[in-house]
Parts: C-alpha cells; sequence; structure tokens
C-alpha cells in the first residue's frame, strides 16, 4: 500500500469554507478512483493561517496514476483552489505502508 500526502495552507477564516470545498472535490475524486483505499482531509491552526494535510491511501502506483496523471509527483489542484489558498505544496509526497 502507498500514502500519497499533500499540504496546503489558507487563511483562517477560511477554513470551513475550504474544508468543505476540498471534501466535495479531491476528497470524492480520490475515493471514486478504483485502487484507493480510502482518503481523509486533516487540518490545524498554523498561527493567522490553517494548515491542511490530505492523506490517500493506494493499492499501487498504477492506482494513482489514474487519479493524478503520468507524473504523480504533481499535485492535483482544482478551479477554486486559487481562492482559497495562500500557501501549498506543488509536489506531493509518497509512503510505503510496511
Amino acid at each position: 500500500m502507498i500514502v500519497r500526502t499533500w499540504r496546503g495552507w489558507t487563511h483562517r477564516e477560511d477554513t470551513e469554507a475550504y474544508a468543505e470545498y476540498i471534501l466535495g472535490t479531491g476528497i470524492v475524486e480520490y475515493k471514486a478512483t478504483p485502487g484507493n483505499e480510502g482518503a481523509y482531509l486533516v487540518s490545524r491552526p498554523d498561527g493567522d493561517r490553517t494548515e491542511f494535510l490530505t492523506i490517500s491511501f493506494w493499492d499501487s502506483s498504477d492506482s494513482i496514476v489514474a487519479f493524478a496523471g503520468d507524473d504523480i509527483e504533481q499535485a492535483v489542484f482544482y478551479p477554486e483552489d486559487d481562492r482559497y489558498l495562500v500557501d501549498r505544496e506543488i509536489i506531493v509526497k509518497h509512503f510505503t505502508v510496511h
């Protein structure tokens, strides 16, 4: 199993709106992709911002390709991300579950 993580930050006042947005876009798409074993969105206060972390579980790198495209290291963004995000990782991290 492979764990895929991504982080982004919003202004504190956008926390709830961005959480709803990502739950309705990215998390839905993760879970709809064959080979996805689960996906979560977590957040925490970070000064005057909120840090978001997506964590998804995959059965293989081929399943990640089906979601993210051939370059699985590139983050996947959605149309309204620019509206909410004040900072973001453009490269995701993958970990092997032992």
